[in-house]
């Protein structure tokens, strides 16, 4: 079948994130004169700074899509921009591409090993001085530096920026919303599941595949939902015949391939939620091993079913996710 891109930037681990900012003092800056073959944008105009901006501070931006419908935030770094970056739940820090870093002639730190979907690559640090999406501002925050594979996005905003807050992605009005975290309970229309934290990330407890027990993560950066063996383990046992897959071709955000096969769950429950034939591709990826969930039954929740939903809210605070159901 005609080659699937899944763009995603998954996680550092958390050793391998304790890693890379315990030695960003001691580790001397790179100039990016240094690194070949970076296309360079042109300069954004200043920004205003708006009045009463601080970390963690509530509030609300229209982001946009990119051309494979990911929620984009409008970013401002040192007081240029916006600037597209993608909304990624299943990624644990933020990185902004090596291009905009030249560009804005950020400090970098030497490449230190990162961990992707893939394996493990390294990857260069950069320190934003300055953060902002609408009120909410971040100081001195690291960001990866990476090659991204996607015209018209500069970066990508990961969990990190939340600090045990909540984030709602709206995906009829594209509408970003940053809030305290606040307790909440399912009602007519809207399905509130619980969930841990893993590695920053937020990972449902609450889900089953038929009457066993899984794991499903929210990756707001992923195209497409994947899974593991283990959980298509599960299917073949109760399956009369070998079903038919199609394998598919992918490659991530910094343009690492890989592959996988298109499957068909026929029934998945997320706490109250009832769904029914769920499309995944299922490949064995490091991202699992990352997250712990290699040998257990497991399934990443992409765009192409978050899509489903008017809307979106992952709690960190008080580790629960909210589904708004269609109309």
């Amino acid at each position: 079948m005609q080659t699937t891109r899944r763009r995603v930037l998954e996680a550092l681990c958390a050793t391998g994130a304790a890693g890379l900012l315990a030695h960003r003092a001691a580790a001397a800056p790179w100039s990016y004169g240094q690194l070949p073959d970076i296309e360079r944008p042109p300069p954004a105009r200043p920004l205003a700074v708006p009045t009463g901006a601080e970390d963690g501070a509530p509030g609300a931006v229209t982001g946009a899509r990119d051309r494979f419908d990911h929620l984009t935030a409008p970013v401002t770094l040192n007081g240029s921009g916006p600037y597209a970056f993608i909304v990624d739940t299943g990624a644990s820090i933020s990185c902004v591409s090596q291009s905009l870093a030249a560009t804005l002639n950020l400090p970098l730190q030497p490449a230190r090993p990162v961990h992707t979907i893939v394996g493990v690559k390294p990857q260069p640090l950069a320190i934003v001085d300055d953060l902002r999406i609408g009120l909410r501002r971040q100081r001195r925050m690291p960001a990866l530096a990476l090659r991204l594979d996607e015209p018209g996005v500069h970066g990508v905003l990961a969990v990190d920026w939340l600090k045990g807050q909540r984030l709602t992605m709206n995906f009829v009005t594209n509408r970003l919303e940053f809030e305290r975290s606040r307790a909440e309970s399912s009602a007519p229309g809207v399905v509130v599941v619980p969930a841990r934290r893993r590695h920053g990330q937020l990972t449902i407890v609450d889900a089953e595949l038929g009457d066993r027990p899984i794991n499903a993560m929210i990756d707001s950066g992923s195209e497409l939902s994947l899974c593991n063996s283990h959980l298509l383990a599960l299917l073949d046992r109760k399956a009369t015949r070998p079903p038919e897959r199609r394998r598919i071709q992918m490659v991530t955000i910094i343009g690492e391939p890989f592959s996988g096969e298109l499957a068909m769950l026929p029934f998945l429950r997320l706490g109250g939620l009832q769904l029914g034939e769920v499309a995944v591709v299922h490949a064995d990826t490091h991202v699992f091993e990352i997250w712990g969930l290699a040998d257990k039954p497991a399934v990443l929740i992409g765009m192409d079913l978050l899509r489903q939903f008017r809307a979106v809210s992952l709690d960190f605070g008080r580790s629960q996710v909210r589904f708004d159901l269609p109309a």
